[in-house]
């Protein structure tokens, strides 16, 4: 027996739904595939950029400047010549030139004459014991991001480049599902 023309119209309708799930399904991992590359090339640029501009990434690891910079910041320092920075300035420096340890402090004073700092944390009650030579200082801190230096610093980690790696692999892949399920 012949289907009738209602029962036909169903079966061809729901041909269509199918086809049209398909379409919304492939755009869908189009567009997350596309957003986890865009996302991992963004966080890759905080990392890269800024040295072509003359900044230094530092993630903030004590609470010497709270609140100002909460454990866990991510500090933007400044290249540029140590005459130029004034009282209240944030400075980032070499605590010595031995261990490479890197404070972030405000500046009490710039003597340009002895060419030291004075230099205070914040959250701290006294003035850090010795003046900081100019041949310790990085640069002035232009920026700070709360709780992103985590981030960054996990992504300079083996484990970091090989999760981002692996979130760009996923969006490939999510690329092409989507492609293939948007052509069928």
């Amino acid at each position: 027996m012949g289907k009738t023309k209602a029962e036909k119209a169903r079966a061809e309708g729901g041909k269509e739904t199918g086809k049209a799930q398909k379409h919304i399904l492939g755009k869908v991992c189009s567009a997350t595939g596309t957003l986890l590359i865009v996302l991992v090339i963004i966080l890759c640029s905080l990392l890269v950029l800024p040295g072509f501009f003359g900044y230094h990434m530092y993630h903030v690891l004590s609470g010497s400047m709270e609140p100002e910079m909460p454990v866990g910041s991510l500090i933007y320092a400044k290249e540029g010549p140590p005459e130029s920075v004034e009282a209240e300035d944030v400075i980032a420096f070499y605590g010595s030139l031995e261990d490479s340890g890197i404070i972030t402090h405000r500046v009490l004073k710039n003597n340009i004459v002895s060419g030291t700092f004075r230099t205070k944390g914040d959250a701290n009650e006294e003035e850090d014991p010795l003046p900081i030579p100019y041949e310790n200082y990085i640069g002035k801190v232009a920026l700070t991001v709360p709780y992103m230096g985590m981030v960054l610093t996990c992504m300079t980690s083996l484990y970091g480049k090989l999760a981002a790696v692996g979130v760009i692999l996923l969006g490939l892949l999510l690329n092409m599902a989507g492609s293939y399920r948007t052509k069928r």
